[in-house]
């Protein structure tokens, strides 16, 4: 496998990894009759893409998650490759819409990954009046993005205000899913603020980079919050896990 990352731990959910099997053609509704953008010619990484997305949100519980906010415990751990790949898997899995947003306005990075210009998006939208549709960008018949947009500096300090909650209640009505990039844990608490007004977080840890006790205390941070951690994700691991290590995380 070339990208090598897993979902350590649900918290508080035990279940195995979700494999195939006769209960994903009942979580899973048609497909939409046109394809989303590739996921990667990779086998291995559509797979375990797939199985993440599985693991996320359909085997969750009961309930249903839609609003789920993606980051790293440091810069540089991959988390803004994995969003855009889950949303991508999410879209080419389901006939429900799909919604990418970029809320990392310290380091842009999502429309490079769904191949997009980075004009008019999240930072315009919070500055600007109108309905935030008018700042979407459609990618494949149910997936579609809210990149960064063009006026980082002046909304950077808005993502923890209550337009930022407004404008992500207005995705929620319009998008059946929505998949936040946040910044890095350690470069601010745009995350924990995100995470609050979500379903939960998706915490992305890099394999041979991210430090047990950093992990410890990133979740602590949540915790304290009171920001729901769905899962942990270990990125890049090229090398077995042992299970006694995903029990400490």
């Amino acid at each position: 496998m070339s990208r090598n990352f897993e979902l350590l731990q649900q918290i508080g959910k035990e279940q195995e990894i979700f494999s195939t099997s006769e209960h994903s053609s009942e979580a899973f509704a048609d497909p939409a009759p046109l394809p989303p953008l590739p996921l990667t010619s990779d086998t291995a990484e559509v797979d375990e893409v797939t199985a993440l997305v599985q693991r996320i949100f359909f085997i969750a519980g009961n309930e249903t998650l839609r609003t789920v906010v993606f980051a790293g415990s440091e810069s540089g751990n991959g988390c803004t490759w994995l969003c855009a790949r889950v949303g991508e898997a999410l879209a080419s899995c389901v006939s429900s819409s799909v919604c990418l947003v970029d809320a990392n306005l310290r380091a842009p990075a999502l429309h490079k990954q769904t191949g997009i210009p980075n004009h008019h998006g999240l930072s315009d939208a919070l500055l600007e009046t109108g309905p935030i549709g008018g700042f979407v960008t459609p990618l494949s018949p149910n997936l579609s993005i809210v990149s960064c947009g063009s006026a980082v500096e002046q909304a950077e300090g808005l993502l923890t205000s209550n337009r930022m909650r407004a404008r992500l209640n207005e995705l929620r009505s319009m998008f059946n899913y929505v998949l936040v990039d946040a910044s890095a844990m350690n470069a601010s608490r745009d995350a924990i603020v995100l995470g609050a007004a979500s379903d939960g977080i998706v915490l992305v840890l890099k394999a041979n980079t991210s430090r047990r006790e950093t992990a410890r205390g990133v979740v602590r941070e949540l915790k304290t919050a009171k920001v729901r951690v769905l899962g942990a994700v270990l990125n890049q691991r090229t090398f077995p896990i042992p299970q006694s290590i995903y029990n400490k995380l």
